[in-house]
């Protein structure tokens, strides 16, 4: 089956350091290989991977990351350009506009 040109949905709400952030990781760069378009949403505790290496790497390969703008404030972390920083609307439109939808926590 091709799934070039699908659009895959990720929702992380793990840290960095945990088994579904690299769950996460590992889905979307396998994803991202087949072709696949891939959207991530960090929002709770994996708005601390949005500077992972691994997952900007994944952004340089194309990965679409998203960051919730009032979990990375509450926690600290400044806004800069290692994702786009925005609200919990972009999670609904993810859901409605992607293929599968997927969650890690």
């Amino acid at each position: 089956m091709d799934l070039a040109g699908k659009k895959l949905g990720l929702l992380l709400s793990a840290p960095p350091e945990s088994p579904g952030f690299h769950h996460c990781a590992g889905l979307a760069e396998a994803a991202l290989n087949a072709g696949i378009h891939v959207f991530c949403y960090c929002i709770d505790d994996g708005v601390c991977a949005a500077r992972a290496p691994r997952f900007q790497a994944l952004r340089q390969k194309g990965m679409k990351l998203h960051v919730c703008a009032f979990g990375a404030e509450k926690r600290g972390i400044p806004m800069d350009d290692s994702a786009v920083f925005s609200g919990l609307t972009i999670v609904s439109d993810l859901i409605a506009n992607t293929d599968r939808f997927l969650s890690f926590n």
